[in-house]
């Protein structure tokens, strides 16, 4: 009965949290003979949680929350939240293309700072929600965010906008930091950007 009701949570999360990435307009084709991509990422409107928190807010009512637990915690804790775009996220996201792309034989790198790329890649972070974990049950991370390939000399030209929608985030066993499932979204969306650039520029 135990199985029976775990199986039942674990299929419910999963169709919850199944992601959702569409070519909304443009043509990624633009991408297929292109050995470099240049990207950005912009949080500067990302909302969190169900109640669209900004993330000042987010992280105040996290920080306080912790810290009323344990005197200290919240403030590590919002050390570690500052940390994550640069030490999880990002990365996740990057590494995830690449591989995938690799492994198909395409030769082409995707990376920020590549001033000399004809085109970037400007990934959008719309809204995160951490999910958690409390060792029996556990709820993933979900990202979702919108993906423009623009002429990085004039990057108000959009060739092409992609949207992903709840990229989840989770891993095998328990995963108590919710930076880390936040980062698993990342590489989820990575993954699903890869796959449909695939399909849609490298065919």
């Amino acid at each position: 009965m135990k199985k029976s009701l775990l199986a039942a949570v674990f299929f419910i999360t999963a169709f919850a949290s199944a992601q959702k990435m569409e070519l909304k307009s443009g043509d990624l084709a633009v991408l297929k003979n292109e050995k470099e991509v240049n990207v950005e990422f912009n949080f500067s409107n990302v909302k969190l949680m169900k109640e669209n928190k900004s993330e000042a807010e987010y992280v105040a009512d996290r920080q306080a929350e912790l810290n009323g637990k344990a005197k200290g915690n919240g403030d590590i804790w919002k050390k570690k939240w500052e940390a994550a775009p640069e030490g999880i996220w990002k990365p996740k996201f990057l590494e995830l293309i690449n591989t995938v792309l690799t492994k198909e034989d395409k030769n082409a790198t995707f990376q920020e700072g590549l001033s000399s790329a004809k085109y970037t890649l400007i990934v959008d972070v719309d809204w995160i929600f951490p999910g958690w974990d409390v060792y029996m049950m556990k709820q993933p991370a979900k990202v979702t965010t919108t993906l423009k390939v623009v002429e990085s000399s004039n990057k108000s030209k959009v060739l092409a906008e992609v949207t992903s929608e709840n990229a989840p985030g989770d891993q095998w066993g328990n995963n108590f930091s919710n930076e880390s499932r936040i980062g698993e979204g990342f590489a989820k969306t990575g993954k699903s950007f890869a796959k449909l650039l695939l399909k849609k520029a490298y065919k």
